[in-house]
């Protein structure tokens, strides 16, 4: 029986990596890395939000959330004077729910928290009034955990504001940038 000598695999592995390159590109982007704005933007405006609900400092820990993901995600500079702006960004917080949705059975406290808030959401071209990204209807849904442990109880309620702004921005920024 004659056997044909086989190739090193050392030597057939560039073309196996470059067909499985070439075979794999389908399109597909990661979401949130698109920016469908224009070009022209290059400074946005974003004033505090505006708070219509009753919890405390949730316009402020949204609107800090938000410049921050602005400025690490984007190209854009935030400024505070809207007259150096390109376009504003403006929120309104409609509504802010905390409720429970799993207890401990031996104690009856919560041991899981939902929150869900609801806000109102544009940017406008200062220059020319148009419309660039408009949400009447934001909604976003976040939870945490809160511990049984009495001795080891403390206010989770402003970190998990701050964590659910935290969140919420990342979806805000995401959905602006890709006007969705």
């Amino acid at each position: 029986m004659h056997r044909k000598p086989s190739v090193p695999f050392e030597q057939c592995l560039p073309a196996i990596l470059t067909a499985a390159l070439m075979t794999s590109s389908c399109g597909y982007h990661i979401a949130g890395r698109a920016d469908t704005l224009p070009d022209t933007l290059e400074a946005i405006a974003i004033p505090t939000f505006e708070n219509a609900t009753t919890e405390f400092k949730i316009e402020q820990y949204l609107t800090q959330a938000v410049i921050r993901e602005f400025i690490s995600r984007t190209r854009y500079s935030v400024v505070s004077d809207e007259a150096l702006a390109d376009a504003t960004m403006r929120g309104v917080v409609i509504n802010f729910f905390i409720y429970p949705v799993i207890f401990d059975p031996a104690t009856g406290r919560a041991t899981s928290i939902t929150t869900l808030t609801q806000m109102r959401l544009s940017l406008v071209d200062r220059k020319t009034g148009e419309v660039l990204y408009e949400n009447p209807n934001f909604e976003y849904r976040d939870y945490y955990e809160v511990t049984t442990d009495p001795d080891a109880y403390f206010e989770e309620r402003q970190s998990a504001l701050r964590r659910t702004s935290q969140n919420a921005a990342r979806t805000i920024v995401s959905s602006v940038l890709e006007r969705f």
